[in-house]
């Protein structure tokens, strides 16, 4: 069965359709898209056909380019990769331009049949740049779809001419928000955007009538018709120069310049605006070619997309074990963490039982889920009753006795062991005999945690990052004797919240607080050493972080920093290796500078919480070295602390997958997305120069940057991340 179809009626009308076998969802490839062309070749041909309608055989239009395809087609070009993408590129583009011209007089613009897209559904990616080649896009009035560019996210640009087509439609700024940031919305407001033309209760039928009505202006694009003139103004016009100017500046504020992407896409649209629009086509075919030959352009693709997507859909599920899809959840502990794990837990369908010492912490647990749903009113996304019918699935109470029918139990109580000790053995009198219990600690050991209870195959860890409801990473953990059924337990549940898992195997601070903190402590052992606070976290977000170690030590509290240091320290003893850090956090604590939540920290805050700069008490405490360190050194300090733990937990199997290291760094604490995550950043960088690094770093600076015998065996045999571990990965 082919990916398109086509039928001509005897209206006169050839209808295209869109069904990709075997499939849920349409994506595009370079044969299905010359198979497109062949059609559109075969109507424009036929006398007996007056026009022609692209549709999906499926509930939505298109999910986006195949990206597979195009890491295909760069390795299928030998020893010219970006002349090969260019001319796979390029071929898009014809066979776009060839529907958008119809076959219409190049002189008179007419002449041509029309061309309509009716979109049942999602359409995002290469699934909106195909339509907007047509003469007339009609989605259906389903507001559960998406219409959207969000190659962005994925460190690419749309590069089958929707860059082009989009601002020379609605201008550059506003374009801007679907094309800098992937921003997706439903066919109304598409609609209104002017990203699609008309929103339909029955879109094929309004098609057909306007097929068979439109005339030859109907065809002409506004970029194809003389007297055009760009919404804004072109870059040259003094409005559209500072149109530009400001869009240049946006770009780099929120980037920092640390994604290429960003920045060739900015290119592609300043240069084509000034150019005809063929010309421009061929710019931004030159810019995305130049995006798909850089290495963080495959690596962003690889980790959000494709292994994202694996983690996702089960690729690390034990094999063999039955679905364990979560029907009614306790949560044990109302306070924020628990108050938002009921909340998605609820939204996902789910029975929620919510329970605290006190029925008001209870009561107010659930409130949050109320105020959350005030919220989604408030912007238009949620109803009344929708907020309703969640309330009525989540019961507050104080009582044990309503967990009796629960099959999975996610304890979210203070930080002690002792107190979980506790509730784990109060839970397990009451919860049925195959219940999962899961704890949603950060940093304490599930073995140790598990040995208060009963049946320790079934008690695992599921650590969530706060704020829940936003945070898309779940971390789960197993224990030295956590069984599979726990494990399939726990993803299957993530599933069904719609999240990313990884799974772990038990160590202290697991996986994603094990590479936090060392980032966290090197930002403040640059403090102590006398370097420039704003240099520490301005090198951070240079490299793509969303905040800088020492922004985000304010935002998480010292003061639990300092918890952290105390117990790790009584943990570790003689083996403690953070002391240099401990008298800038433990200074802070008595200074009672404690963070955001105290409006007093490494930064100064107004009443309302708002930063206004770094604190000066530093320097008086620490005095500020008078030749500040280069850039450079900064940010390998800042990454270098990361991803040797990385490395260290792969080394020790603490990480059992490297899909699941450098996807859960980038959806758990931000690290540098253009990278693709820790392992891939290695790569890029080279395992051989990795190796050198840590030398000259661990010489400069201390044992804790001491390259893994693994990082080092891999340097020597000149090996990457993902050539190695490739049996693991390839089924991404």
């Amino acid at each position: 069965m082919t990916d398109f179809t086509m039928t001509k009626d005897a209206e006169g009308i050839a209808t295209i359709v869109w069904d990709c076998a075997g499939k849920s969802m349409n994506v595009m490839n370079f044969d299905a898209m010359m198979l497109l062309d062949g059609m559109i070749d075969d109507a424009l041909a036929d006398e007996a056909v007056k026009g022609i309608i692209i549709t999906s055989g499926k509930k939505d239009f298109a999910g986006g380019m195949d990206l597979n395809v195009l890491a295909d087609l760069k390795n299928a070009s030998g020893k010219e990769p970006a002349q090969g993408l260019f001319d796979g590129i390029m071929s898009m583009h014809h066979a776009l331009r060839k529907i958008e011209r119809a076959g219409m007089d190049a002189k008179t613009n007419k002449g041509g049949k029309p061309i309509a897209a009716v979109l049942p559904g999602t359409a995002m990616g290469i699934g909106l740049e195909l339509p907007m080649a047509t003469h007339r896009v009609f989605a259906a009035d389903n507001p559960k779809a998406k219409i959207g560019f969000p190659e962005i996210l994925v460190g690419l640009f749309p590069g089958a001419g929707g860059t082009t087509r989009l601002v020379r439609k609605l201008g550059a700024m506003g374009a801007s928000p679907y094309l800098l940031e992937g921003k997706s919305v439903a066919p109304a407001k598409a609609k209104s955007a002017g990203l699609i033309d008309e929103v339909s209760a029955d879109p094929m039928a309004d098609a057909r009538a306007w097929v068979l009505s439109a005339s030859d202006a109907d065809l002409v694009k506004p970029w194809d018709a003389r007297g055009y003139k760009m919404p804004g103004g072109a870059p040259y016009h003094p409005s559209g120069f500072m149109t530009f100017i400001g869009a240049s500046a946006m770009v780099n504020g929120k980037t920092q310049g640390a994604f290429p992407a960003a920045k060739a896409m900015l290119s592609a649209i300043y240069e084509g605006a000034q150019v005809p629009f063929d010309t421009a086509l061929k710019i931004e075919a030159r810019w995305f070619t130049n995006i798909l030959m850089n290495p963080s352009s495959a690596a962003m693709i690889r980790s959000l997309f494709l292994n994202k997507q694996a983690l996702e859909k089960g690729a690390v599920r034990p094999s063999g074990v039955a679905d364990q899809s979560v029907k009614k959840v306790g949560v044990l502990g109302a306070g924020m963490m628990g108050a938002g794990i009921a909340l998605v837990s609820a939204q996902a369908g789910m029975d929620v039982v919510l329970i605290d010492q006190k029925q008001e912490a209870a009561d107010k647990g659930k409130a949050y889920s109320a105020a959350y749903m005030d919220k989604g009113i408030k912007r238009g996304k949620a109803t009344p009753d929708k907020k309703q019918a969640l309330l009525d699935r989540i019961t507050a109470t104080t009582d044990y006795e309503a967990l009796k029918d629960a099959d999975l139990i996610i304890e979210a109580v203070f930080e002690d062991p002792a107190i979980k000790a506790t509730v784990t053995k109060a839970v397990e009198a009451v919860i049925p005999e195959d219940c999962i219990l899961a704890s949603n600690t950060s940093t304490l050991p599930i073995t140790e945690l598990a040995k208060a209870s009963a049946r320790p195959d079934q008690f695992i860890g599921i650590h969530f990052f706060s704020p829940v409801e936003r945070m898309m990473l779940v971390e789960i953990i197993k224990g030295k004797e956590t069984g599979d059924r726990a494990v399939a337990k726990a993803l299957d549940y993530v599933r069904q919240i719609r999240k990313t898992p990884i799974v772990v195997n038990d160590a202290r601070f697991f996986y994603a607080n094990r590479c936090i903190i060392p980032y966290i402590n090197e930002g403040m052992r640059m403090v102590a050493e006398g370097v420039a606070p704003a240099l520490i976290d301005n090198a951070a977000r240079m490299l793509g972080f969303p905040v800088g170690p020492l922004q985000l030590v304010d935002e998480t509290s010292i003061d639990l920093g300092a918890k952290i240091a105390r117990a790790t320290k009584a943990a570790m003893g003689n083996a403690y290796p953070d002391g240099a850090v401990d008298e800038v956090v433990f200074w802070m604590e008595d200074q009672g500078r404690i963070g955001r939540k105290a409006k007093a920290g490494f930064f100064k805050y107004d009443e309302n919480g708002k930063r206004l700069g770094y604190w000066e008490g530093l320097g008086d405490q620490f005095e500020p070295l008078e030749d500040q360190p280069d850039l450079t050194e900064v940010q390998h300090r800042l990454m270098f602390a990361q991803v040797l733990e990385a490395v260290r937990a792969l080394e020790e199997g603490v990480l059992m997958d490297i899909r699941e290291g450098d996807v859960g760094a980038i959806l758990g604490w931000g690290f540098a997305p253009w990278s693709g995550g820790p392992l891939s950043w290695l790569d890029i960088l080279g395992t051989p120069y990795a190796a050198e690094r840590c030398d000259e770093l661990q010489a400069a600076y201390g044992d804790r940057f001491a390259c893994p015998d693994l990082l080092r065996e891999m340097g020597e045999k000149g090996q990457s991340f993902y050539g190695r571990f490739d049996a693991k990965s390839e089924a991404a």
